[in-house]
């Protein structure tokens, strides 16, 4: 134990590693934001917007739920081996996605990605926060969500040309058979386990006694509702997905009804998570610095702005400048949340906290795509983007409201006490 050390600098090469495996975990999110709305209703004529964004509502559910799942497992099991079962699960997606005869094959293939990504995602983001310690947490976030998000840009950018030059099946998802075959050996081969590493950051916040330790119920209760940190962080984080979720969806459909060409929305549908991306190399240091609750807070209102530039707008450049507003708020937010739950959980319960957080994030994908498609349905597409944004909007003041700073310091108080439950430090 005496040779492990915590910081981003002594674990240079592993953490490097992870960023670029989370790179591969991320564009295989983005084959699918440029290729399946119109393979939607182009190949399988799914003309109501709620059967067209029913695969990101599969995909939410799954990944969400398997989030939780994945914090327990990693403590239990160890991260790698998550990791690995991850991608195995991915294997069958892209031949899934090039060879469906029809609409609940697609379906299926999601249900698997939402496995995969609730794995894969959620270890390489614990593994990060094992590896960073406490004093480079928002940087350590930071850098991991630049990756997986830029790839998701990349690759929703990759397929679109591919898909404008050779149709939208198969050739888009060749890219989906190479991220699952690298992602699965570089972290077979190459990536170690960082659980040694909890253990010596636990020293720094004192090593729980039996009677100390949280049962799975309460920290699940702790993360959702009990504690105002931690569950205003859960509520942006579902808020903050539910606006992808739509966006993920209905932003294609948006610009293809303003005649923009398959190339145009394949560069649209890129540009905001690639903001997203590349700002959160800035945004998740800079939280270090600054503090947690008002990042939060500011990056939620300006993703509700963004939305409203996208829906105002009917050129390429509006949407473009609405999509970019809309990844430079999410590059505030997104990495300040992860590190906000790394700061107040215990390194003993933290990967379930984790969990915890994302199983009501990325719920938000199926809430999001399901109050969209039935809103746009019912009312048309801007209806639906007006909604989304005044609930983000919403979301942002509850931050401001109800969350406190939190010390993120080694050895401080992590948590208020809440109601019956037991301590949680030493």
């Amino acid at each position: 134990m005496s040779h492990v050390r915590l910081g981003l600098r002594a674990n240079f090469w592993q953490f490097s590693l992870l960023v670029v495996v989370n790179a591969f975990v991320g564009a295989m999110v983005g084959m699918e934001r440029t290729i399946l709305p119109p393979m939607a209703e182009q190949e399988f004529h799914l003309a109501a917007k709620t059967a067209v964004l029913s695969f990101i509502v599969v995909f939410g559910i799954t990944k969400a739920l398997t989030n939780y799942l994945a914090g327990r497992l990693s403590d239990r099991f160890g991260r790698k081996h998550v990791l690995v079962a991850g991608w195995l699960v991915a294997v069958p997606v892209p031949f899934l996605l090039m060879w469906a005869p029809n609409w609940a094959w697609v379906l299926f293939a999601n249900a698997l990605l939402g496995v995969s990504q609730g794995l894969t995602w959620s270890t390489t983001v614990i593994m990060k926060i094992d590896l960073a310690g406490p004093q480079k947490r928002g940087l350590a976030m930071g850098l991991n969500e630049f990756a997986g998000y830029f790839a998701v840009a990349a690759s929703a950018l990759a397929t679109g040309f591919v898909a404008a030059h050779y149709g939208l099946r198969p050739a888009p998802f060749y890219l989906g058979v190479a991220f699952v075959a690298l992602g699965l050996l570089l972290s077979v081969i190459l990536v170690r386990e960082t659980k040694h590493h909890v253990a010596a950051e636990s020293k720094l916040h004192g090593e729980l006694p039996p009677e100390g330790m949280l049962t799975q119920r309460e920290i699940f209760w702790r993360t959702s509702l009990l504690d105002k940190n931690l569950s205003s962080v859960s509520q942006a984080g579902l808020v903050n997905n539910l606006n992808d979720g739509m966006a993920w969806g209905l932003f294609p459909l948006f610009f293809a009804a303003a005649r923009m060409d398959l190339g145009q929305v394949g560069t649209l549908a890129a540009i905001y998570p690639a903001t997203w991306g590349m700002a959160q190399l800035f945004t998740g240091a800079w939280s270090d610095r600054v503090g947690r609750k008002w990042l939060i807070a500011w990056g939620m209102w300006v993703q509700a702005v963004g939305i409203g530039v996208v829906v105002l707008s009917s050129s390429f450049v509006g949407f473009g400048v609405g999509g970019a507003i809309l990844g430079v708020g999410t590059a505030m937010v997104y990495p300040t949340l992860l590190a906000a739950i790394g700061d107040v959980a215990h390194p003993s319960w933290r990967a379930s906290s984790v969990g915890v957080y994302r199983l009501w994030r990325d719920l938000g994908y199926a809430i999001g795509a399901l109050l969209a498609g039935v809103v746009a349905d019912a009312f048309g597409l801007p209806a639906a983007m007006w909604l989304v944004a005044a609930l983000t909007s919403a979301s942002g003041v509850v931050v401001a409201i109800r969350m406190s700073e939190m010390p993120r310091q080694p050895g401080a108080p992590t948590l208020p006490e809440v109601g019956p439950a037991r301590s949680i430090t030493p």
